[in-house]
């Protein structure tokens, strides 16, 4: 079992299915069972994700002092995921609307209130990392000022920076100057998505850098290296593909921290990811390590 530090986003998630896209207009629309809000977030999704798997979480977050925190807390509480380091230190809480289709298409609106402004408690945050394996920072502001404290205690940082279209990307510079460990989507890539990686690792020296390709499986670039597709796999039908990248990333740090094995830790996170997204929401349908470790075993990836 590892210990992991998560620093990242908590928000309401509403998520709607439509019949496809582009949506057409209408005045009203009667989507039965097809509207659903849970809690989420990226960096509620690594904790819940990386619980299951049986890691020591501590997860840092931001929530408001709203009716929607009662719903985060209890949320945390049935998830068994720690609730000192979730401040409601916000007016309101973040909330998103995903829209999703049948093909697994997915539009994504967040709403992050105020909380880009804020600071997390530097002394709370630096007595929480003290002991952790690793630091898994969300490129969300409040994280920023982490990323520093994580370096100077010498534990390793990993980050997830979602889509990016070009590594001069000035919000991201100081998470890919400070991370050993980069994953993103290939969704707004300027560059073949190997040759972006191995240009990642010449600019920043990034030890790992994971390409999440969605059907086609993901990229994985150690060192600069030869670059290595792990393909896809289906566990189950398809629901919605919201969190499938927040889920890779998750099991790959439980897995890479577990056997130090870039390319196991890929190959098993790729089955987590596709057995994810079996479900509705982007916080639901993750696997526990004993269910991972069976499925493992079925698709040769043990």
């Amino acid at each position: 079992m590892s210990c992991i530090f998560v620093a990242g986003l908590i928000n309401i998630e509403t998520t709607l299915k439509v019949d496809g896209f582009p949506i057409p207009y209408f005045p009203v629309r009667y989507p039965f069972h097809g509207v659903n809000s849970s809690v989420s977030g990226v960096g509620y999704n690594l904790s819940k994700a990386l619980t299951c798997l049986k890691d020591e979480v501590r997860f840092a977050s931001l929530i408001g002092k709203d009716l929607a925190s009662e719903s985060v807390y209890r949320a945390l509480a049935r998830d068994q995921i720690p609730t000192d380091l979730v401040r409601a230190d916000l007016e309101r809480t973040a909330q998103s609307v995903i829209l999703y289709d049948g093909q697994g298409q997915r539009q994504i609106h967040t709403d992050l209130k105020d909380i880009q402004e804020q600071q997390f408690p530097l002394e709370i945050a630096r007595q929480a990392l003290q002991g952790c394996d690793l630091a898994a920072l969300c490129d969300i502001n409040f994280a920023r000022p982490l990323l520093a404290m994580a370096g100077e205690m010498g534990i390793p940082i990993a980050t997830d920076a979602h889509t990016i279209a070009s590594l001069d990307d000035d919000y991201h510079q100081d998470f890919f100057k400070a991370a050993q460990i980069v994953f993103m989507s290939d969704e707004k890539l300027p560059l073949p998505p190997a040759d972006f990686a191995r240009q990642m690792h010449a600019r920043f020296g990034t030890q790992i850098v994971v390409v999440g390709l969605g059907a086609k499986g993901a990229l994985l670039v150690e060192d600069g290296g030869k670059p290595i597709y792990v393909p896809a796999v289906q566990t189950r039908a398809i629901v919605n593909t919201i969190g499938a990248g927040d889920a890779l990333f998750s099991c790959f740090l439980h897995e890479y921290l577990r056997q130090g094995d870039a390319l196991r830790a890929l190959q098993r996170a790729v089955i987590f990811a596709s057995y994810k997204i079996g479900a509705v929401g982007a916080a639901d349908g993750f696997l526990s390590a004993a269910e991972l470790d069976e499925w493992a075993a079925k698709l040769g990836a043990a």
